[in-house]
């Protein structure tokens, strides 16, 4: 095995969330990745294998499997290209099969974009959601009432929260055990809290406590999840915009996202990448 650490949706060579890639020659067992996972510490890395035509990918966070990872396929997506060469990648993943494309920029860096798998969404319960708003201490008077409430998944299953005005992202704070609880309940990988300014941009933080970690710089699955709320609510902004993410904690993400006017259809999401070298 060799592993890999790079930065998905790194902004101008900074910021973006760590990712472990893993190459193996075969998949290792559960308890091992989720060892390994932890021992990395990211929060979430990628386990490959090659596999027909593509590779076999299995996703980790410290304390449990995912279905899908955005940021540690974009990750992994470059590691491809660099060993590989540019060009798009069959995935398969545990419930769905998916594509990466690597580039190769003018300086020598590899950006990728993938394809995520289908989309859904629907209105989340009331009474769930004020048990989540209660433990970000929030209330709906701080929520945009032009975005509905709703769980929203591409390949993984978010809540999506948009609020008012920027101050209440930035101030964003929760109960860690509460809300890693009511996750749990409905089976989220995150809650997506975020601001809109203006049909071409967004603002967002994600609350990662489901998989241990209290906070996600760049969630490319979370992203793709978005787009296909925004489709399925008939939304009037572009259908490709940018979502900056990590800024309130200091790492700087940028994710584009892309998606085509198919209810359902899967979603478009790319960004920079940057390996990761340990300091001793």
């Amino acid at each position: 095995m060799e592993v890999l650490k790079l930065a998905a949706f790194s902004r101008d060579g900074k910021g973006g969330n760590p990712a472990g890639v893993a190459f193996c020659d075969e998949m290792p067992g559960d308890a091992e990745m989720l060892r390994i996972a932890k021992e990395i510490g990211y929060s979430e890395t990628a386990f490959l294998v090659k596999h027909a035509d593509g590779w076999r990918v299995r996703y980790f966070a410290p304390e449990m499997e995912v279905p899908f990872c955005g940021h540690a396929t974009i990750a992994l997506g470059a590691a491809l290209g660099e060993r590989f060469g540019e060009g798009e990648y069959k995935l398969v993943l545990n419930q769905s099969v998916i594509s990466v494309r690597a580039e190769k920029s003018s300086t020598g860096t590899f950006s990728a974009t993938l394809q995520s798998p289908g989309t859904w969404s629907k209105d989340a319960p009331m009474k769930y959601v004020d048990k989540v708003l209660a433990a970000f201490n929030l209330g709906r008077d701080n929520l945009d009432p032009r975005f509905p409430i709703r769980f929203a998944f591409a390949g993984a299953k978010h809540l999506i929260l948009v609020v008012k005005d920027r101050k209440t992202l930035a101030d964003m704070s929760y109960q860690f055990d509460v809300v890693k609880s009511l996750m749990g309940e409905e089976d989220l990988v995150t809650i997506s809290m975020l601001r809109w300014e203006s049909e071409e941009l967004f603002h967002s933080r994600n609350a990662f406590a489901s998989g241990g970690v209290y906070e996600d710089p760049a969630t490319g699955a979370a992203a793709a999840a978005l787009a296909g709320y925004l489709r399925d609510i008939q939304w009037q902004g572009k259908s490709a915009f940018t979502i900056l993410q990590g800024e309130d904690m200091g790492v700087p993400s940028r994710l584009m996202v892309k998606y085509g006017p198919k209810i359902g259809e899967g979603i478009s999401v790319g960004g920079e990448t940057r390996h990761i070298l340990d300091v001793q």
